[in-house]
């Protein structure tokens, strides 16, 4: 299947934080539970966070298209040396097909087209299929991260970096 990454429009951002929690809690209510996924999109993934990511941060979201529908979707912060991978989600259904490697390759492609050194990214310890699709593409972990997220949750992450 052929993708392409849209990006996300202002006024699509209340549809968006809706596709966003279904594919997270698809995706992490056993790994996270159910309660912190919540608390996760609500915070961090309405529409309100999307448009304010974008609008002071700089943030790139973009829904992944394939056959004519959407199928997953993808938030990029460039800096100054290099592109973070903010998130990248495919539905429930399109996970396993490869198009995890597609969506890298586009990823990889836009911090190239920008003239950025790297892609890196954080990924949940507990993770297993994305850490392997990651390494896959050809990331590799430089380091892990605890971070408190509020409300009583936290994240450890792996770091990977895909050099360009």
């Amino acid at each position: 299947m052929d993708i392409r990454f849209v990006p996300a429009q202002k006024e699509e951002y209340a549809p968006l934080a809706q596709f966003i929690a279904r594919q997270w809690h698809t995706a992490y209510d056993g790994l996270l539970g159910e309660a912190q996924v919540k608390y996760m999109t609500d915070t961090f993934q309405s529409a309100a966070a999307i448009e304010r990511q974008v609008r002071e941060e700089g943030y790139l979201y973009y829904y992944i298209e394939g056959e004519g529908r959407r199928i997953g979707y993808c938030a990029l912060h460039p800096e100054k040396e290099k592109l973070f991978l903010s998130k990248l989600y495919l539905t429930e259904e399109e996970r396993g097909r490869g198009i995890g490697q597609k969506a890298l390759a586009a990823v990889a492609e836009i911090a190239a087209e920008r003239g950025l050194q790297a892609v890196y990214l954080t990924v949940n310890t507990g993770n297993a299929r994305a850490v392997r699709a990651y390494e896959k593409f050809g990331f590799t972990r430089t380091d892990h991260t605890v971070t408190d997220i509020g409300s009583g949750f936290v994240m450890v992450d792996y770091i990977y970096q895909y050099k360009i």
